[in-house]
């Protein structure tokens, strides 16, 4: 639990409520915040919007692109439709206006928390299925099999290029779909790539495309496999 207020009294008397519960630390202004989660993790955060530098509404959008997951609770002493508005819309959980009961302190941090331990959840879920369905065209429960489950796993969640090696019809294009589907580029395309089937003079134009013109016979641009699977992958066979 971070606590972000330029007045050390406001930090320490919201430490005092909340330290029985969770773990706090403190922050005086925006940047010091970013600065400790950047070093270590932060489930929640409770953020003054009237700050010396940069204000609230400014650290509530630098935290959402550092981590989207971790819930802001937003604090202010002046109330207004316009502010309130733009915390909802980027991202944050609640806005207190001081001063602010007990109570309404601790539910809206715990409801924070709860929300953030449902997302992970969700998230966990996701990332489950995912897996179960990146293996549904693959057969076979062996030992050997197995390995080759755990390894399509681990390379799934890197952003490396992959060689997949084997003999003709082994299956080496349904691997390649099950890293596709069980990695960060699952939504976007799967683009197979016959090289043996192409001669050599027409790769470089199918792999990377060509504008109009560009050679004799280019009567139109053609969009590349490369841009094609933008944001996907493509299996080079």
């Amino acid at each position: 639990m971070l606590i972000v207020d330029d007045e050390p009294g406001v930090r320490a008397s919201v430490k005092v409520i909340l330290q029985d519960r969770w773990d706090v630390v403190e922050a005086a202004d925006g940047t010091a915040a970013l600065e400790i989660m950047r070093r270590q993790d932060v489930d929640c955060c409770l953020l003054d919007i009237l700050m010396p530098g940069m204000d609230g509404i400014e650290v509530l959008a630098c935290i959402k692109r550092l981590d989207a997951t971790i819930e802001v609770v937003l604090v202010t002493a002046v109330r207004t439709l316009r502010t309130a508005v733009e915390a909802m819309r980027l991202g944050a959980y609640d806005y207190l206006t001081k001063p602010f009961p007990v109570e309404e302190l601790r539910e809206a941090v715990h409801g924070a928390l709860e929300r953030r331990a449902l997302r992970r959840e969700a998230r966990y879920l996701r990332d489950e299925l995912a897996w179960h369905e990146g293996l549904d065209e693959l057969i076979g429960g062996s030992a050997a099999m197995r390995r080759v489950y755990e390894l399509i796993g681990q390379v799934a969640r890197t952003t490396s290029t992959v060689l997949v090696t084997g003999e003709s019809g082994t299956g080496k294009e349904l691997i390649a779909r099950a890293i596709h589907r069980q990695g960060p580029r699952r939504d976007g395309p799967f683009i197979a790539v016959n090289c043996g089937a192409l001669p050599a003079e027409l790769l470089e134009s199918e792999l990377f495309g060509h504008e109009r013109g560009a050679f004799t016979g280019a009567h139109a641009r053609k969009l590349g496999k490369f841009e094609l699977a933008d944001g996907g992958t493509v299996f080079l066979d």
